[in-house]
């Protein structure tokens, strides 16, 4: 009687999860079986993601490829003209062109420059913040993460300005600077745009002005990490800041400078925006680099989408090499697992 009155009183059980299973139509059943049995089910998260990917990198990608190999412009873009291979013909136009090289060395010269730079002061600031206290470390970091922020194009016309021949700020101080600090009349009216030294010099301090706060921000995330015993350890033993950080802080640190020199290498190498914006188009061709004799390709009357999709190639082939290299050398080195 008591059993019986309790299984009449009783809630129903709930329905198990081969009930639920079984209520589903066959082939969504089937489908969910074979996803368990495969385990798929994390690259079926990641399917939306790689198809965003493939759209927006991928297939531009093979595009660029095939048109590296036809003589396309835009008779082809608009249909007043039908396909042309070229084979390797765009390659060989490129690879035979002095004014390629040119912009190779110069493009070469301003990474070899412009990333050990950036960071020495980005890893500086870095360290500067890690010792400051919160609320100055704050303020700081506010203020280098502004430049960060700062869009390319802002950021060129504001050095633009600032090294202006007419009226400009630094010109203005050139000109009152004492004369061992070679300052004097002959700064008056001076063009940093006129050859390639004096307009990359500006390029530079641009470039690693807009640059360093994120080498800055990186390294203070990895000294946050580092437990504070081992450079106090150092320290007691009687070990200077210099060898604190070449000892210690570098050897744990190795593997966030060794991807920051790489990014910085890969985001220096074609940089554009700043350099269009500061020489002032495509006036001199003596201050092309690699992104500059790019887009003179591509952009200018006739176009040429061709030369440019070669050359595209050729820069993206060079930026593998460098970084598979400097992966395994990593990894023989240990900074990387």
């Amino acid at each position: 009687m008591l059993s019986t009155a309790k299984r009449a009183g009783a809630a129903p059980p709930p329905a198990t999860p081969n009930g639920q299973w079984s209520q589903l139509p066959l082939p969504v059943r089937y489908l969910k079986n074979w996803v368990r049995r495969h385990r798929l089910a994390p690259y079926l998260l990641l399917l939306p993601s790689a198809v965003a990917i493939g759209l927006l990198l991928v297939w531009p990608a093979i595009q660029l490829g095939i048109y590296s190999f036809q003589d396309y412009g835009l008779p082809q873009v608009t249909g007043a003209a039908g396909t042309q291979w070229t084979g390797f013909g765009n390659f060989s136009t490129i690879l035979s062109d002095p004014e390629f090289w040119s912009s190779l060395k110069l493009s070469v010269a301003f990474s070899a420059i412009v990333v050990p730079l950036t960071l020495v002061v980005g890893t500086l600031v870095g360290l500067l913040l890690n010792r400051l206290g919160r609320r100055m470390a704050a303020f700081v970091s506010t203020a280098a993460l502004l430049a960060w922020a700062t869009p390319a194009v802002s950021a060129s016309v504001l050095f633009v300005w600032v090294f202006d021949p007419d009226g400009g700020l630094v010109d203005w101080v050139l000109r009152r600077l004492p004369g061992w600090l070679d300052g004097g009349a002959h700064w008056n009216g001076f063009s940093w745009t006129n050859a390639a030294l004096p307009a990359y010099t500006v390029i530079t301090l641009l470039v690693v002005w807009q640059s360093f706060p994120f080498i800055a921000v990186s390294v203070l995330a990895g000294l946050k990490t580092m437990p504070p015993e081992l450079a106090e350890s150092a320290r007691v033993d009687g070990a200077g800041p210099w060898q604190i950080f070449w000892r210690i802080t570098y050897p744990v640190l190795k593997p966030i400078f060794m991807v920051l020199l790489l990014l910085s290498v890969i985001w220096d190498f074609g940089v554009f925006t700043q350099v269009y914006v500061v020489i002032g188009g495509l006036g001199n061709r003596d201050e092309f680099n690699l992104g500059i004799y790019a887009y003179d390709h591509a952009f200018t009357m006739p176009p040429t989408y061709g030369l440019a999709s070669a050359l595209a190639l050729i820069l993206t082939v060079v930026l593998l090499i460098i970084t598979v290299g400097y992966v395994r050398a990593s990894v023989r080195q240990g900074a990387i697992d």
